[in-house]
């Protein structure tokens, strides 16, 4: 479904949960809208792509965002993350320009995050689908009750699990996170209109790191895209 492999394990966990009815309502939805003419991002079979990319019992770090891009072939399934070859985007790019201050690295030159994703980064939006050029546009499709099962399942099967949460929107998942199990890091949004105001400076990548080792887990390296 929407381009995930039925052998993976996040398949398995949303199949024993009935969240399958959920993904084949949404699919519905999107089809009926195609079919009057909307165009929509990402392409269906990279809609669960952060999925695909960082199975479930791979998570060891989750970064939560709100939407896909909304530009023509920004989106690809991965929270702030676009195709290589792309204009990175500004949010992005003030991501980009925190890890270059806190690990003293070259200027980041890809906006295709894959290579976090592979390294146990779920790169999860809270709603997966968007209409060309009108941000939030799907919100009331069911989308945000799908992906908050999917952090609250993260937060009961799994332990030490670290949740990057930006913004208002990626806080209000802190209600689905037991945070006696898990570590919650959280600021203003990396948005242009924001990230002076106390993304720049918050270190969540290196702190990141420094509890990965504690928890005797591999830390991510952020520079390697």
């Amino acid at each position: 479904m929407f381009g995930l492999s039925d052998e993976t394990s996040w398949m398995k966990l949303f199949r024993n949960s009935h969240q399958i009815n959920a993904l084949k309502r949404i699919q519905n939805i999107l089809k009926q809208k195609q079919k009057e003419g909307d165009i929509i991002y990402p392409p269906q079979t990279e809609i669960l792509r952060a999925f695909e990319m960082c199975d479930f019992n791979n998570v060891k770090v989750v970064i939560v965002g709100q939407d896909p891009y909304h530009g023509e072939g920004e989106a690809n399934g991965m929270a702030f993350s676009v195709n290589e070859g792309l204009k990175i985007p500004p949010s992005l790019r003030n991501i980009f320009k925190e890890i270059e201050d806190e690990f003293s690295c070259e200027p980041l030159q890809t906006g295709d995050l894959s290579n976090w994703a592979s390294q146990g980064v779920f790169l999860l939006n809270t709603i997966l689908t968007v209409e060309k050029d009108q941000p939030l546009s799907h919100q009331g499709i069911g989308w945000q009750a799908f992906t908050n099962y999917c952090v609250a399942e993260i937060s009961e099967k799994h332990e030490k699990m670290i949740f990057l949460l930006w913004g208002n929107n990626a806080n209000q998942l802190n209600q689905y996170i037991d945070e006696t199990k898990h570590i919650i890091l959280s600021s203003v949004h990396p948005s242009p209109l924001a990230a002076h105001k106390g993304f720049f400076g918050n270190n969540h990548f290196k702190k990141a790191n420094k509890m990965l080792r504690k928890m005797g887990k591999e830390p991510i390296d952020w520079t390697l895209l």
